[in-house]
């Protein structure tokens, strides 16, 4: 069998999950990874970080297409300054801690990450602040697959289209350099391929779907959706560590 250990029920359930996420990334710009990896990890802790990086990689380059022309080019060089610096950071953590402690530190920065997405706190996008969040979204994205609040404060108050498309190419340069990182460090190989292509259907349909929820959907009702299941998520990952 393609994946042994994935049952039928877990594959439906992995696929809706997957389905809500990439609606989610493709209509305001991130939640794929902030609300997918938490839940993802409950089944199945190999999903983090490799596989949802790879997939996603897939849904940020047909985002960043669709709105390129709304792209700012500028900050995301900028903010890959500092991405570069987060992904070594991360790295080393990776091979430093074993792995029921990675699990647990992955509860934690969802926690981290909702927390950020939650704060009032309006940065501008200015060079200094893209570099730092940059770098956080770096050390986020590498070891838990939940880079975007970082770029999100940056960028909230921005229109829809740039916030997509800005967050989504800054998405597809990061996340090569985390998948690389991963890949020197061990952790991306042909079993996390296959568990990247087993979420890749359900991705393309939330891609499709976003195209009409981008234009109507109410960001800040999905925000909090998004934010609430992650951080219930989280709270349940390291909650369970304990038990």
């Amino acid at each position: 069998m393609f994946l042994p250990d994935v049952s039928w029920l877990e594959v439906a359930l992995i696929g809706l999950i997957v389905l809500i996420g990439s609606t989610l990334q493709g209509s305001v710009g991130f939640g794929m990874g902030l609300l997918a990896s938490p839940l993802l990890i409950l089944i199945d802790p190999r999903f983090v970080p490799a596989p949802i990086l790879l997939s996603t990689l897939v849904l940020v380059s047909l985002l960043a297409y669709r709105e390129r022309h709304a792209i700012d080019l500028h900050g995301v060089g900028w903010a890959m300054v500092g991405r570069v610096g987060g992904t070594a950071a991360a790295g080393l953590v990776l091979v430093a801690l074993p792995g029921d402690r990675l699990v647990l530190l992955f509860g934690i920065l969802v926690l981290v990450a909702v927390g950020m997405s939650l704060s009032r706190w309006s940065p501008a996008p200015v060079r200094p602040v893209l570099v730092a969040a940059g770098l956080i979204s770096g050390v986020l994205g590498t070891i838990a697959s939940i880079g975007g609040p970082p770029m999100a404060l940056v960028y909230q108050n921005e229109p829809g289209a740039r916030i997509r498309s800005t967050m989504s190419g800054f998405f597809v340069a990061g996340t090569i350099l985390s998948l690389a990182a991963l890949r020197g460090v061990g952790r991306f190989g042909l079993y996390e391929v296959r568990l990247a292509l087993l979420m890749l259907p359900a991705l393309l349909a939330g891609y499709v779907l976003s195209g009409w929820t981008a234009g109507i959907v109410d960001r800040g009702w999905t925000r909090r959706a998004v934010l609430g299941v992650a951080g219930a998520s989280g709270a349940a990952i390291v909650i369970r560590q304990f038990l």
